[in-house]
């Protein structure tokens, strides 16, 4: 059951990831009007270096395919971690709206991680 849930789990997320990285090259979600000047100042500093917004759509697209195939989990995991982090820190330190929801896809990668934790050991020995 536990299995499923996780299965359940990392497709959403895993199709959420997806959604984000292929929106950056076709832009097909409208921008919310309402947004912080702050959050609209970061996001103009990230277009003004060209290459980094198609690097992180990139890295969620892969990230995410393999989230969703349960083999290549793990990888994914450490494929999108670095993009979490970037979103985590631009919710609490920039804009904190949607905070909860960054809370949520973060418990469900924390609960990918901590069950790909013996694979990721050997990354860590010598």
């Amino acid at each position: 059951m536990k299995q499923k849930i996780l299965n359940i789990c990392s497709a959403l997320f895993g199709l959420f990831m997806i959604n984000a990285g292929l929106n950056k090259f076709f832009n097909y979600m409208p921008v919310p009007e309402d947004m912080a000047e702050a959050i609209t100042k970061d996001f103009a500093a990230l277009m003004e270096i060209s290459w980094l917004m198609p690097l992180i759509a990139i890295a969620e697209i892969i990230g995410g395919i393999l989230i969703i195939i349960p083999k290549t989990r793990a990888l994914g995991a450490l494929v999108i971690f670095p993009v979490m982090v970037g979103i985590l820190l631009t919710h609490v330190l920039v804009d904190p709206n949607g905070l909860i929801i960054v809370s949520i896809i973060w418990a469900i990668l924390l609960w990918i991680l901590f069950e790909n934790r013996e694979k990721y050991s050997q990354l860590l020995t010598k």
